[in-house]
Parts: C-alpha cells; sequence; structure tokens
C-alpha cells in the first residue's frame, strides 16, 4: 500500500538574470530523466506486488519480469501525469510570467523513495521545481497551483476512461490502469494542496484564501466520491 506522496515544491529568489521562457537547460533535462526513471520504477514495484499485493491480482502470477512488465504502463502514466506534468505546469507558468525556473532532483531522496518501494510502500520527494526571479505574491499563488490543478485534470480524465469497458485476456487491464492513474492524480492534487511547510497550498493560501478553500474543499469531496461510486 502505498502511505506517502510526493512532496512538490518551488522557491522564489531575487535575481538580475534574464530568466529564459520555455526552455531546458541540460543539467534540468539529465534531472528530469533520473527522477522520472526512479519514480517510474518505484511505481511499478509498488503496482506489480513484487513487494506486496498487486493490483493486478486477477492476472496469472508468473515472475518477477512478467509482473512489473504488467504494472509498467500503470507506472509509467502515473510518474508522467502525476509527477512530470505538475512540475512542468509550474515551470512553464512560472516562465510565462518572466521568471526562471528549473526543476532539481534530490538524489537523497530518490534513494529512500526506492527503499521504501521494496516494502511495499513509497515515500517520495523526488525534488522541486525552483523558481527565481521577482516574483509576487499572486504570481506566487498561480504558479503553486498551476501542479495541483493538472493534477485535477488528469484525475477527471483518467477516471472517466476508467469507466470504458476496456478488456484485455477477460480482464478490464485498462480500466483499473486508467482508474488508478486518476484516483493517484486526484490524492496528488489535495496532498500538495495542504497549507504547511513548503507544500504548494501554503502559498495559494497566502494569496487568496477563498481560492485555495474552494480547490482543497472540492478535492477532498472528489476524493471522497471514489469511495461511493
Amino acid at each position: 500500500m502505498w502511505h506517502s506522496t510526493p512532496t512538490y515544491t518551488y522557491e522564489v529568489h531575487s535575481t538580475s538574470t534574464p530568466p529564459p521562457r520555455h526552455t531546458f537547460s541540460r543539467i534540468e533535462i539529465g534531472n528530469i530523466l533520473v527522477a522520472f526513471s526512479v519514480l517510474t520504477l518505484d511505481f511499478a514495484i509498488l503496482y506489480s506486488g513484487v513487494a506486496g499485493t498487486s493490483m493486478f491480482g486477477s492476472l496469472p502470477r508468473s515472475s518477477i519480469i512478467p509482473d512489473l512488465l504488467a504494472a509498467l504502463p500503470a507506472a509509467l502514466l502515473v510518474a508522467t501525469t502525476g509527477f512530470f506534468s505538475h512540475e512542468m505546469a509550474h515551470k512553464f507558468l512560472a516562465q510565462r510570467m518572466g521568471m526562471w525556473a528549473e526543476f532539481r532532483m534530490s538524489l537523497d531522496m530518490l534513494l529512500l523513495s526506492m527503499v521504501t518501494a521494496l516494502f511495499g510502500v513509497l515515500f517520495a520527494a523526488p525534488g522541486a521545481t525552483v523558481v527565481r526571479g521577482v516574483g509576487s505574491q499572486r504570481e506566487a499563488g498561480l504558479t503553486s497551483l498551476a501542479g495541483p490543478a493538472i493534477n485535477v485534470v488528469w484525475a477527471a480524465l483518467f477516471t472517466g476512461l476508467g469507466f470504458l469497458p476496456i478488456h484485455l485476456g477477460g480482464f478490464s487491464y485498462w480500466s483499473k490502469v486508467f482508474y488508478l492513474v486518476g484516483f493517484v492524480n486526484l490524492w496528488f492534487a489535495i496532498f500538495n494542496l495542504i497549507p504547511f511547510g513548503p507544500l504548494d497550498g501554503r502559498k495559494v493560501l497566502n494569496w487568496n484564501r477563498p481560492i485555495w478553500a474552494v480547490a482543497f474543499i472540492g478535492c477532498i469531496a472528489a476524493f471522497l466520491s471514489f469511495y461511493i461510486l
């Protein structure tokens, strides 16, 4: 079972360097690839049942490699939507506002995520999108809100796809994958909207309390609906 979610943060610093727009440095690309690869492996381990209960319990059990391959589509989709798109939402909006923004991984936390995944849980804080520039409270709030917002969009899309009767060998493999991706993205959004510490929610709350309340309460209500559907 997954007992924790990645912590996605960003910081605002002052700088006199003109910010690039919608660009990636070689350092950032390397950081993204490493973090993405490690998280994908973490999710594959977690979902395959290698260290616990498989999300594909009704599929024939064989060996570790086939189980990991069966869980790979879900792992790739979660890493892409939950992690990559979240960080890119922060980055691109900050750059659009004229600030410098790049993702930086945390090697220590990535190593911790791999260790915990092997024990059937996941504690992952792969890194953060660092933002430098002269940012107002409104800009900080909007940039912080962008990450959870894209997770909500993915949650709605994949939850809807999860209801489609897509079967593979008599088993609704893709329906289960899509439903899981939607569920995890919504959980990402809720976790990151918590208004404490370095989480996105604190910056959104500092900027606009009503907007934070609508976003946070709305996500919780949607999350609870998973237990009703």
